[in-house]
């Protein structure tokens, strides 16, 4: 039997395939590289954005039209879904599932010949005594093998007006610091370069250190200075930060830290305050700037990227000026600019979605130009400098879909870095010299390699 995953949203929603994969695996499934050669269709969703539902329902007609040439094939939708989209979806696939409920999968599928795997305790598990996903203890099916995502925590309790989390993954729950202290140093021995520490406010993060009431609360600085006190060649990335809760101790620990990567995305959303109190955001852009220039005098050289929302219900042209305003003072190196799309059951859905669509096409495209130039102007800056660079992937010919010899791969305040080589460096530390810069990169020329 062969199953083919695909995946649609941030980080929290590609751990949480690489988890399906895994138990999928563990009962028999194989990979299958095609979604024409695959037994069992999963699709990993979001609902953050309306754009990303539609293209749920863009993939329906295909998998209908799949079906019909394979009777035994079997369709999943896994993700985060609202209970609106949930009827519908339930109607088009053979399985709807909350990420939560992934331990009744192996049940619901109906495996036949399951006997056999009944001999392994964890396996056994997953049909007795399993009664949710916390418990079960298969690895994740990582997608490479040198960078892992780790979750630290489910949910979400600060309830942003326009955000779905709390309604599609539940309330905020942090997964206990021993476990996630194990899946690291099991990583390490294995050779991972990059680890990816996730949530959806990481910085909130408080775990005891034990069994009992009186062991030690591990707060996010002190397991970001555990972790980087391993043993080993490795960096560490967290995401998402939240201004409520950053504070002085993790900036010191981010400054000392040898493998914590110079990297940030602190999403701000607006750059203005009636507009940041209507979508709940529990701070002013007077915080937002005071904190940034903390982390700058603190941390160099420091990336740093952040979170943009146009066209939000009742944003003015003045109040959008506002955010234009902080874009170009601030001078970000990265900025996710979306536009606002109501969701159901959020608190944003009962404001009259007053901004039309042209106008927030207007806003975006005048966001990415100011973000272009203070971008190209932050990359300049590494021009004639040697950085050290973990190598991802090999660049695509795009008419033909060919391999080249070009590499890329990311610093470690998170720049893409291109650059020739005829050797297989993938999930390799290199050094390279950087000799020209655009908006969205750097490319340069390979030193070393190690």
């Amino acid at each position: 039997m062969f199953y083919h995953i695909i995946t649609y949203g941030c980080q929290m929603n590609k751990n949480d395939s690489e988890r399906i994969a895994g138990v999928l695996e563990n009962i028999g499934y194989q990979p299958a590289f095609k979604e024409s050669r695959a037994d069992l269709i999963v699709i990993n969703m979001c609902s953050v954005r309306q754009s990303a539902v539609d293209r749920v329902y863009g993939k329906i007609e295909n998998l209908i039209k799949l079906k019909k040439n394979s009777k035994k094939l079997k369709t999943v939708l896994f993700g985060c879904i609202l209970k609106k989209d949930k009827k519908n979806f339930e109607k088009k696939f053979d399985i709807v599932l909350n990420i939560k409920d992934l331990y009744k999968l192996p049940k619901i599928l109906k495996i036949k010949d399951y006997s056999r795997f009944k001999t392994s305790p964890v396996r056994a598990g997953f049909f007795n005594g399993v009664k949710k996903v916390e418990d079960i203890k298969i690895k994740p099916k990582y997608s490479n093998n040198f960078s892992a995502y780790i979750p630290i925590m489910k949910g979400c309790d600060a309830f942003c007006s326009y955000c779905v989390v709390p309604y599609t993954r539940g309330p905020k729950k942090y997964y206990p610091a021993q476990q996630i202290i194990s899946e690291i140093e099991d990583l390490i021995k294995n050779n991972y370069k990059e680890i990816w520490l996730l949530g959806q406010n990481v910085t909130s993060y408080c775990s005891l250190l034990g069994n009992n009431k009186k062991s030690e609360c591990i707060n996010f600085p002190k397991l970001l200075q555990i972790i980087d006190n391993f043993p080993g060649k490795f960096w560490i990335r967290f995401t998402a930060p939240h201004l409520k809760d950053f504070s002085d101790e993790l900036i010191e620990v981010i400054a000392k830290g040898e493998k914590i990567t110079e990297y940030l995305n602190l999403p701000v959303q607006s750059g203005d305050n009636s507009v940041l109190k209507r979508m709940n955001r529990p701070y002013t852009i007077e915080n937002y700037k005071r904190l940034i220039k903390k982390i700058r005098k603190k941390i160099y050289p420091i990336g740093l990227s952040t979170d943009i929302i146009v066209g939000f219900p009742g944003e003015t042209k003045k109040q959008f000026q506002n955010t234009a305003k902080l874009l170009k003072e601030l001078k970000f190196d990265m900025a996710y600019i979306s536009q606002y799309s109501p969701r159901p059951e959020t608190a944003a859905a009962q404001l009259k979605d007053n901004v039309n669509i042209k106008e927030k096409h207007r806003r975006e495209k005048i966001l990415t130009e100011i973000l272009k130039q203070t971008a190209l102007e932050n990359n300049k800056k590494y021009i004639g400098k040697t950085v050290e660079v973990l190598v991802e992937k090999k660049q695509l010919k795009k008419k033909s879909k060919k391999l080249l010899n070009t590499y890329l791969g990311k610093t470690r305040t998170y720049k893409t870095v291109k650059f020739n080589s005829h050797k297989n460096l993938i999930g390799k530390f290199v050094t390279i010299k950087i000799t020209d810069a655009l908006p969205w990169g750097l490319s340069g020329q390979i030193e070393t390699i190690y």
